[in-house]
């Protein structure tokens, strides 16, 4: 018998996968219209035109969390219990290819988050998953997360706060992708990222890019998600933002605090 917790979660579960399949057929969907859109653009250059309408290469579709965020009609009432972002606005970045792998995979290495509602530690683990953590370091150097929000709180099921997008919809990456690494930690025993665990987001095998997720409590989830760190400090922040809840009070969405990266570095 399949009791009534045990059933939430699995469809907590569920649903959190289904959102990063859809993910990954808007990306599919916007790199085919992007491409569509190039091969007429090009035409019309060849017949000598001389302007085509702005905004026609769009980026990705918004994220489908950030749908249901808007379309509530019961938002949080709970009081935001974090400071107003830092001056400044988010770099526009984008690299065609995956920096070259610079960091010491016997280092160890710290990303520091300082936010809206404190400071978050980090402790990166480069000897698992090196190309991941060369990545936040390449990232980190440019500013690349610097005033970007964490846009996804999941309060039900699985417990996690997730960030890493310039976008700040869920749609954000760095230009490239990046390969799944340390799949087989042990830690993830039982199909299970413990609280405290730093891991990727992604929209299917091989296509990490700069969103990341907080576990803040242990969460059920397949082995999907590269795990390339843990939660060094800030857990207090963590329970602060998870205890404003989620926007929608649907148990996925923006977190209702203003969750703002104001500055991230990462030092060895």
């Amino acid at each position: 018998m399949v009791s009534s917790d045990q059933r939430r979660r699995q469809l907590a579960r569920e649903k959190f996968e289904r959102q990063q399949q859809r993910r990954a057929e808007n990306r599919r969907k916007a790199r085919r219209r992007n491409a569509v859109i190039a091969s007429a653009l090009a035409v019309v250059l060849a017949a000598g035109a001389a302007a085509f309408a702005t905004g026609a290469l769009g980026g990705d579709d918004k994220d489908d969390t950030v749908a249901d965020a808007s379309a509530s009609t019961t938002p949080s009432k709970a009081p935001d219990p974090c400071e107003k972002p830092a001056p400044g606005s988010v770099k526009k970045l984008s690299y065609k290819k995956e920096p070259a792998l610079t960091v010491d995979k016997s280092a160890s290495y710290t990303m520091k988050l300082d936010t809206t509602c404190g400071d978050i530690t980090l402790g990166l683990d480069p000897a698992k998953a090196p190309r991941t953590v060369n990545s936040f370091n390449f990232l980190a150097s440019k500013g690349y997360f610097d005033h970007t929000k964490c846009h996804r709180l999941t309060t039900s099921g699985i417990y996690v706060l997730q960030c890493g997008d310039p976008t700040g919809q869920g749609s954000g990456t760095p230009g490239y992708k990046l390969p799944d690494e340390n799949l087989k930690d042990p830690k993830l025993k039982g199909g299970v990222y413990p609280a405290g665990t730093v891991a990727m987001a992604n929209a299917g095998p091989g296509t990490g890019g700069s969103q990341f997720f907080l576990v803040y409590q242990d969460s059920k989830l397949p082995p999907s998600y590269t795990p390339f760190g843990t939660i060094k400090g800030g857990q207090d922040v963590l329970k602060k933002i998870a205890d404003a809840g989620e926007a929608t009070g649907q148990g996925d969405g923006a977190p209702h605090a203003t969750v703002v990266i104001d500055k991230a570095t990462v030092t060895k």
